[in-house]
């Protein structure tokens, strides 16, 4: 059920500023953005400041790393929305299409090395059961994967949980492929603030 909460409310500059998105990028503004833009005094600004850290502030895991991450932990959640959004911003991050739709389909026979695919791994399970072991943690410490790697990973599925179970909340409205696109590009170059 969509909350149409996400369609009303907005100061008159925020909604000059959506009509210019739509105006330059030909797409509508997508619910993500607008809930940001919703009452930023108690979300908006937070969850953007939090979200952007985790995906782009220093880290030895890459953008598409993290994105791929985010991807990863949606299609556990079963949101359609971010999954699509963070698929198609890891494609195009990592420049290779085929090896994030395999990580997505079977982690286990994907292209990836370890840690990263170990780090998938207890992030799916983290999100699947909402709990981890510390056996869980050595085996991603024991691939090669450091513990700042773990401690940035873990913002990533703690960034993503939350917007996931939002995105499903408010019924966010799934956008085309060339919407999902118009919004990879946007934020590999702005990031999420």
């Amino acid at each position: 059920m969509r909350l149409d909460i996400l369609d009303h409310g907005y100061s008159p500059a925020t909604k000059l500023l959506f009509a210019l998105i739509r105006l330059f990028s030909g797409h509508p503004v997508p619910d993500a953005a607008k809930l940001a833009f919703y009452r930023p005094d108690f979300y908006g600004t937070r969850a953007k400041e939090f979200t952007h850290e985790a995906m782009r502030g220093p880290s030895a895991w890459s953008v598409g790393d993290r994105e791929l991450m985010a991807a990863y932990v949606s299609k556990v959640n079963g949101s359609a929305f971010c999954t699509a959004a963070h698929t198609a911003t890891a494609r195009r991050a990592y420049q290779d299409g085929p090896m994030v739709t395999a990580v997505l389909a079977d982690l286990e026979s994907a292209p990836v090395e370890e840690p990263l695919r170990s780090t998938l791994r207890m992030l799916g399970k983290l999100t699947a059961e909402g709990k981890l072991s510390a056996e869980d943690m050595r085996q991603v410490l024991a691939v090669g994967a450091s513990r700042q790697q773990v401690k940035d990973a873990l913002a990533v599925c703690v960034a993503f949980n939350t917007t996931d179970r939002l995105a499903d909340a408010f019924g966010f409205e799934v956008l085309s492929p060339e919407g999902f696109e118009a919004g990879a590009k946007y934020l590999l170059k702005r990031g999420y603030r």
